[in-house]
């Protein structure tokens, strides 16, 4: 039998510096107390809905407690982190859910970056095509709005013989881009001792800009026995129709 539930709830947590769940957003609650509001208000063939989701910790208790829901958040960094949380517990966007409001194709990433002078809800939904955390996480704890020395995003993984996490730098650019900025992004991945670098683009890359992605050799992944091209460059485009990055296994 469980105990009796007070008004006052003081046997739960908040969400602190040391804290295995915390992923660095402002207003995270932990997950316990979500839990216990949606157990105690709502019956298991109910739905729940969160308007105001952020990064999706009401979300995630009600799909742990097996009940339908619905969150509801305007900026792409609240819907990417939910769809990396989501994704940690093998729950997948396009097979368990659905995403309504995202672009979907070439002309609608355009109109992204019109809505958005500043290109920073861009630069978080096109890093989400690569599941990739927005720049200054910290091994993907530390969420702070703004590009950091040329880096939008990280992507880390693992080799074995090696306890620290390799990381991969993105960088995501609108506009028209040249050869000088995959070789920014090769100095970039060079003084954050990165161990590759993947360039997004919204239009497709000149024939010297895929010439200098090769002044940048292979990355040879002693793990996975393979080699893969250093620096990387994807489109938007090709990202929508399914493709990805050439990487070791990432997480």
């Amino acid at each position: 039998m469980k105990p009796a539930i007070h008004s006052i709830w003081a046997d739960i947590p908040p969400i602190n510096s040391m804290s295995k769940e915390r992923i660095g957003f402002e207003t995270q609650k932990p997950l316990k107390l979500l839990e216990r509001i949606i157990e105690s208000s709502c019956p298991e063939d109910g739905i729940v809905l969160d308007p105001f989701c952020g990064c999706g910790t009401t979300i995630l208790a009600a799909n742990k407690l097996g009940r339908k829901w619905v969150g509801i958040d305007i900026t792409h960094l609240s819907i990417s982190l939910i769809r990396a949380r989501l994704r940690d517990i093998h729950v997948i966007a396009g097979k368990d859910y659905r995403i309504i409001g995202e672009p979907v194709d070439f002309e609608s990433a355009v109109d992204l970056m019109k809505v958005d002078p500043t290109g920073y809800q861009f630069q978080l939904w096109a890093l989400s095509l690569v599941d990739a955390w927005p720049a200054r996480s910290r091994n993907g704890k530390e969420i702070i709005k703004g590009a950091d020395k040329g880096v939008d995003g990280w992507l880390t993984f693992r080799e074995s013989d090696n306890l620290n996490l390799q990381r991969i730098v993105v960088q995501i650019k609108g506009g028209h881009v040249g050869a000088q900025d995959v070789r920014d992004l090769i100095g970039t991945v060079q003084s954050s001792k990165a161990a590759m670098g993947i360039l997004i683009t919204l239009h497709e890359p000149t024939e010297p800009m895929k010439q200098a992605t090769f002044e940048a050799e292979y990355y040879k992944s002693t793990t996975w026995g393979h080699k893969y091209p250093k620096i990387q460059i994807l489109t938007i485009l090709e990202l929508l129709k399914g493709s990805k990055p050439i990487l070791p296994h990432t997480r």
